[in-house]
Parts: structure tokens; sequence; C-alpha cells
């Protein structure tokens, strides 16, 4: 069975994820769509929050497990036994670091391989940050994140 790995912050996940999430779900038997902790970042979801909101977004795409992690991205994958990462690509200035990461995850284990999917052009621009910017401000995030998402981010504010 030829499975990947598809991790990220996923605070919270957008449409341009899902696009990354069906795609890899199209070309590999299975996808294990992993939330990341970040102690770097200050997220509006917690962890479990985030996978939920996944696990519901993501409801009828059947060949994926969510599931989240905590350390080096590349001992997740070896504990998984999965030597595919999935990395979306939204613009060069995501492959520049993207890219780094890859080669850095490489030099730790020669075995896994990072499979960059360029998102669909519709999602080029969004990123969690921009909707979680634009909803603070009062702006509509209609078509940009699930419905589910929109109604969990008006209980939080």
């Amino acid at each position: 069975m030829r499975s990947a790995i598809y991790p990220g912050s996923f605070d919270p996940i957008t449409n341009g994820h899902l696009d990354i999430i069906r795609r890899a779900a199209e070309t590999f038997d299975k996808v294990i769509v992993t939330v990341s902790h970040n102690p770097n970042k200050n997220p509006m979801f917690d962890l479990e929050e985030r996978v939920e909101l996944i696990k519901r977004a993501a409801v009828d795409i059947e060949n994926i497990e969510v599931d989240c992690f905590s350390g080096l991205l590349i001992d997740y994958v070896k504990n998984k036994e999965v030597n595919v990462i999935i990395k979306g690509l939204r613009a060069v200035s995501d492959f520049e670091y993207e890219f780094q990461m890859a080669l850095m995850n490489r030099k730790l284990n020669d075995n896994v391989e990072t499979l960059f999917m360029m998102t669909n052009s519709q999602y080029s621009y969004l990123s969690s940050s921009l909707v979680k910017e634009v909803f603070k401000l009062g702006g509509s995030i209609e078509g940009l994140v699930p419905e589910i998402v929109i109604k969990e981010m008006k209980k939080k504010i």
C-alpha cells in the first residue's frame, strides 16, 4: 500500500488544504493528514480542535487518517512507516522554505521523499494566517474555508 503524510499546522484548515488532501488521496492508497505542534505559533485552535475540524471537513474522503504530532516530522514519518511527505506549494516563497525543509529531512533520512503539489490557482493566495486576519477584521471568508470552520471561528471570537 502506498501511503503519504501531509503535515501542517492547519490553523484553520482551508479549502486550499482540502484541495491538496483530495488530490493526494487520489494519488495514494492512504494519506495521513497530521497536525503539527509548532511552539513558535499562537494558534486559534488547539491540536485536538484542529484534528476534529479536519475530520469534519474531510468526512467524505475515505482513505485519510487524521493525527497530530510534536517534534521532528522525520521521526513521525519513520514511526508511521511511511516514506513520502506531501507539501502544498502556493508560490515561489513557499518553495524556498519547503525545499530547505525537504533537504533537511532527506539529510536526516534518505529513504523519505518529499512530493510537492501545486495548489489549485484559485487558492494560490490563501493561507490560514490570512483567513484569520480577514475574519478578525470582519471580512468575509466564505468560500475560503469549509462552513464548519466558519462556525467554529465565530465561537472563538
